[in-house]
């Protein structure tokens, strides 16, 4: 631990890779933190019975710190790293649960939810960035795609905690839940001080020599003169000296020719991971299984578990295939498929369903229609299938790939900003649309659906297999609504061809000196 990481550690691109992801499973803790009291009686006695607004408030709160969380990143990450951010977010959490664990009122559990959500913010941003400058590019979407994973895990895991406490009666069903979050968040402030800090961060600040060490024991067995080490601390260090001649680092930065796009495109594919429709699914599924006709506190439980278990499973063929399968054909079909699954179930509701009461609250239900009833709930779990496997990793995998490094911090945090920014619009918005549009709700999802594939189609191209100093070439090519037109091939540079342009190179520079002789 001289170095200030283990070079053992850093050795391992799995575990330096993944290890982080701890900061996206609290995001998922979140959501099942609230999602499963939902229909709790000793919480909705002790709050006071929110109706659908308040409720939508509450669970609102979180994304709202969420949003300043992740705006926070563009001075963080630069400023104290991408490491110490990590661990930062891990105690900010700890924070904000134990406010929640002791809340006595709506202000207050709000008040923790919001810390809270500050924390997940930061994690959320500064993970992938973590992530995407410390990985091979080769392996770099499998891990970033695991920001994603471990985000389902919190949510499974959560849900679970809290269907145990269910079976408690009084208050201490929904706090022992919360106080347990705290648990991964110390183990990921405590667990990062033994991983190395980004490489591209320390070459920004003019630390080459621990910049080379740190990649030597990432990608070469601690061996600074490994050709794949010397090409990518080359690369690094060109990309950065040309960087900061583009200027200083500001958010003007991100108007600039050639950005401008890549911040679109980030910013887009957050706020398409969000009106696809998904967090419907993951905060109200208690709602949307009620209304389909499920009732029953137990039953509901049971199966909105098997929801979050499919949505665990499904992200794992993302995870193994994503840099193969590339992230064009993924999202195009993810958000095809979760369009159809959507209108169905609105279909379904609409036509079998009706206005009615349930525990005194006026909803849109399916009654005695159990096949029905079956087919939303069917219909509901490939819709969150069809997400895992396609837009929900690549949703954080590929902004973080877009950006040059001066800009990095600040594009990543920005589109991260937009997820959360709508993720607090549509928390505030789903409860009352259930109650008052009902089966509507989910056209209009299905509809944001199709408009994303068609966005996609034209306007994003392929990320996959490339560094993040050869994701540049792709944005030379242009084609900014043709976006098909850009070949996988496009930009990559193997040792070879990169031997060869040194080779050029010094034939050049001797050329230039005997010219001066």
């Amino acid at each position: 631990m001289g170095k200030g990481y283990s070079p053992a550690i850093a050795g391992n691109p799995y575990i330096v890779g993944s290890f982080a992801c701890i900061g996206g499973g609290l995001f998922g803790l979140d959501i099942s933190s609230m999602s499963a009291v939902l229909n709790n009686p000793a919480y909705n006695t002790y709050f006071g019975n929110p109706d659908t607004t308040r409720q939508g408030g509450i669970v609102a709160s979180m994304p709202a710190g969420s949003f300043a969380g992740a705006l926070a990143v563009t001075y963080l990450a630069d400023r104290i790293g991408r490491k110490w951010t990590i661990i930062s977010s891990g105690w900010i959490w700890v924070l904000g649960c134990i406010l929640q664990c002791a809340s006595q009122n709506v202000a207050m559990l709000i008040a923790g939810r919001v810390i809270a959500g500050i924390a997940v913010g930061i994690a959320s941003s500064v993970v992938p960035i973590y992530q995407s400058e410390i990985t091979p590019p080769a392996i770099r979407g499998r891990l970033v795609s695991m920001q994603q994973w471990s985000i389902t895990w919190g949510i499974l895991l959560q849900y679970f905690v809290e269907f145990g406490c269910s079976y408690i009666d009084g208050n201490a069903s929904f706090r022992i839940p919360w106080g347990l979050q705290m648990i991964p968040a110390i183990v990921l402030s405590l667990g990062m001080l033994f991983f190395p800090e980004s490489p591209r961060w320390l070459m920004d600040r003019d630390r080459e020599s621990e910049a080379l060490q740190i990649l030597a024991d990432l990608h070469g067995g601690g061996d600074t003169t490994t050709p794949l080490v010397v090409l990518e601390f080359d690369e690094i260090k060109e990309q950065v000296t040309f960087e900061r001649t583009q200027g200083a680092k500001s958010y003007l930065d991100l108007f600039k020719p050639g950005i401008v796009r890549r911040v679109g495109l980030g910013m887009s594919l957050q706020m398409w991971s969000q009106l696809c429709g998904m967090n419907v699914m993951m905060y109200y599924i208690v709602y949307v299984f009620e209304g389909a006709g499920l009732t029953g506190r137990r039953a509901n439980l049971i199966a909105d578990s098997v929801q979050y278990v499919l949505n665990v499973a499904m992200t794992v063929p993302a995870i193994i295939y994503v840099d193969r399968w590339g992230r064009r054909p993924l999202l195009l079909a993810g958000t095809a498929l979760m369009g159809m699954w959507l209108f169905l179930v609105g279909g379904l509701q609409g036509g079998f369903g009706h206005w009615g009461t349930l525990d005194g609250n006026k909803i849109w239900l399916v009654s005695g229609n159990d096949h029905a009833t079956k087919a939303i709930i069917v219909c509901s779990y490939l819709f969150v299938c069809s997400f895992a496997v396609t837009m929900g990793p690549i949703s954080w995998t590929y902004p973080a790939e877009l950006f040059p490094m001066r800009v990095r911090a600040k594009a990543v945090s920005v589109s991260t900003a937009t997820n959360w920014a709508f993720n607090f619009a549509l928390a505030w918005f789903v409860p009352p649309a259930l109650s008052n549009i009902a089966y509507k709700t989910y056209f209009i999802f299905g509809t944001f659906n199709f408009a994303a594939f068609i966005h996609i189609l034209f306007c994003f191209p392929e990320t996959a297999g490339r560094t993040l100093e050869e994701v540049e070439a792709i944005f030379e090519q242009g084609h900014a609504f043709t976006a098909w037109r850009i070949g996988r091939d496009v930009g990559k540079v193997d040792l070879s061809h990169a031997h060869a342009l040194d080779e050029k190179h010094e034939v050049q520079e001797a050329g230039s000196l005997e010219e001066k002789a």
